[in-house]
């Protein structure tokens, strides 16, 4: 498969994790350049090019995701690999389908480790921002990672917390669904149900027709992360439960 050979896979058969640790990235430097807004030329310009060496030696950006069944758990659940999660918008998503993906990825403890050695506070930030762009490489390989290798044409994905119908809390059901991940990539789920790395993103990734975002149905004005606009219409029109005559 091209643009794969360097990355080594642990898995096993059907059903078994998949883990993605030697996930390539190489951050844009121009990229960089303008999300942290430095110049060339700058009296930080050096600084940033010294820490974006570094990083690259450094790397580490980690997934792990599982292909797993999906049966009927109610009208506002649903039941992936055997484990109950809920959320009637994820159920919806997942009412076609008979298998979907659930995941982590991560910056990698490496690169978070890096980060947290670093004393001065624009260093910090300038390393935040590489792990940040770590994570979006691991998101990206992921996708197709799972596309490629089970011929799925186009998907979409859910993260618990996004919206108020998937809560944070159902992180403990999703990780249980994924077995020991701390073990496999590093990342820990901790008490107050945040992952470390904070760099990491956990989901249930899904094959689907029309493209779905969960930004789709937040109302949330200026959000930062926004990669869809919000439509006050979507959730009505094909997420309420409709009364059982309706059903029909």
């Amino acid at each position: 498969m091209a643009g794969m050979k360097t990355t080594r896979e642990r898995h096993n058969v059907m059903g078994d994790r998949i883990v993605l640790d030697t996930i390539p990235f190489s951050s844009d430097f121009e990229n960089l350049m303008k999300q942290v807004r430095v110049k060339r030329g700058s009296r930080y310009f050096e600084d940033l090019v010294s820490l974006w060496h570094e990083a690259q030696i450094i790397t580490g950006p980690k997934a792990l995701y599982k292909p797993a069944f999906i049966e009927t758990g109610g009208e506002d659940q649903v039941i992936v690999d055997g484990t109950l999660l809920k959320s009637r918008v994820l159920k919806v998503n997942l009412t076609n389908s008979h298998r979907a993906f659930p995941f982590v990825a991560t910056c990698g403890m490496e690169l978070d480790n890096w980060a947290k050695s670093l004393k001065d506070m624009l260093h910090s930030f300038f390393a935040e921002t590489i792990k940040q762009m770590a994570l979006t490489a691991a998101l990206h390989y992921l996708e197709s990672h799972v596309k490629d290798n089970f011929s799925i044409g186009k998907i979409s994905f859910m993260t618990p917390g996004s919206l108020e119908d998937w809560p944070i809390s159902e992180q403990r059901p999703l990780f249980e669904i994924l077995g020991d991940i701390q073990d496999a990539i590093g990342v820990q789920l901790k008490d107050s149900l945040m992952m470390s790395p904070v760099q990491s993103v956990s989901g249930i990734i899904f094959p689907t027709e029309a493209t779905f975002e969960s930004c789709q149905l937040c109302p949330r004005e200026n959000c930062p992360g926004r990669r869809a606009a919000y439509d006050k219409n979507l959730y009505e029109k094909k997420y309420k439960s409709k009364p059982e005559k309706d059903q029909n």
